[in-house]
């Protein structure tokens, strides 16, 4: 049996620090991402892999305001979900499909626009804390919020003020059976993007709403029900830290889940930053005993490479 792994593509796999986010930036960001694929194509994994839309989907909901003042209705933010998991499932087929003809490597790319229920009852709904799209003056978000419900917070720097939205936990996948299916049969499969498009059911029915799902947390939970043997999100740096940027910081090498959960408690990971990505790797190691490996992309050839987390 082939080896089936996920691969949660961390925010810089698309946008770097510094850039403006043009198109051609984030397609050489891709490509040079899909190329760090190549000791699993060459191995012949069966390959999943999930993606961030943090910079785009927002650079969308700015430019939804900004067509406002032209007339052109704003869509909410599933339906922005939807447009960046479109977006940059297409860039992700274009950087793949490049590394896969160089090699000679016959295989399908197929990108699913996917929705992920969350629970219409998670209380992270009643205290929504994800900032998201442009900064407004203190009267502008008033009135917003007087019009459509929504709520604003201030920005801590002082920036203005900006809309916030829920982050609840993913309780299901949407066609995660056909992903199965899908990579099983040999075909590389981009999904959950953005951590999915967030969904509420009732009565067997899906609605939208307004809310960003963790997209390392998603890429676990897809991980689980497809049964991956190995799981891996990366991000920008080499190692996961404790004591991250002090004199006395260390990478670590293999950690056990009990020795995660005592650095999260100690508050060695940020939550903008490490924490969430410690969390999906427990979740994953916990459900299926197999490893997750937190590194950066250019690292995956090596076989010792980046923080692995075990039973």
């Amino acid at each position: 049996m082939k080896k089936l792994a996920v691969i949660a593509f961390g925010g810089n796999a698309l946008l770097r620090s510094g850039q403006k986010g043009t198109c051609e930036e984030q397609m050489q960001n891709v490509a040079d991402t899909c190329q760090s694929l190549l000791p699993f194509l060459k191995q012949d994994y069966n390959l999943v892999i999930g993606h961030g839309n943090g910079p785009q989907v927002g650079n969308v909901l700015i430019q939804n305001a900004a067509g406002e003042q032209a007339g052109i209705p704003a869509m909410p933010m599933d339906v922005c979900g939807a447009e960046t998991q479109g977006q940059i499932g297409y860039m992700i087929e274009l950087g793949l499909n490049r590394v896969l003809v160089q090699e000679k490597i016959q295989r399908n790319v197929i990108t699913l626009v996917t929705q992920v229920v969350v629970d219409k009852d998670d209380p992270m709904f009643q205290n929504p804390t994800k900032p998201v799209g442009p900064y407004y003056t203190k009267e502008q978000a008033d009135a917003y919020a007087a019009e459509t419900g929504a709520v604003y917070k201030e920005d801590p720097k002082g920036r203005g003020w900006r809309k916030v939205v829920a982050s609840p936990k993913p309780v299901g996948i949407q066609n995660v059976d056909i992903v199965k299916r899908l990579a099983d049969e040999g075909n590389i499969i981009v999904t959950v993007g953005g951590g999915g498009i967030p969904v509420i059911e009732r009565d067997g029915i899906h609605y939208g709403v307004e809310a960003v799902i963790d997209k390392d947390l998603a890429s676990a939970m897809t991980a689980i029900k497809i049964g991956a043997d190995e799981f891996y999100i990366l991000t920008d740096v080499p190692k996961v830290y404790i004591n991250f940027r002090k004199e006395n910081e260390k990478a670590l090498d293999t950690i056990t889940v009990a020795e995660a959960k005592q650095y999260l408690a100690e508050g060695h990971f940020t939550e903008g930053s490490m924490a969430p990505k410690i969390r999906a790797a427990v979740l994953f190691v916990e459900a299926t005993g197999h490893e997750a490996i937190i590194t950066e992309a250019t690292k995956l050839g090596d076989p010792t490479c980046g923080t692995r987390i075990v039973k």
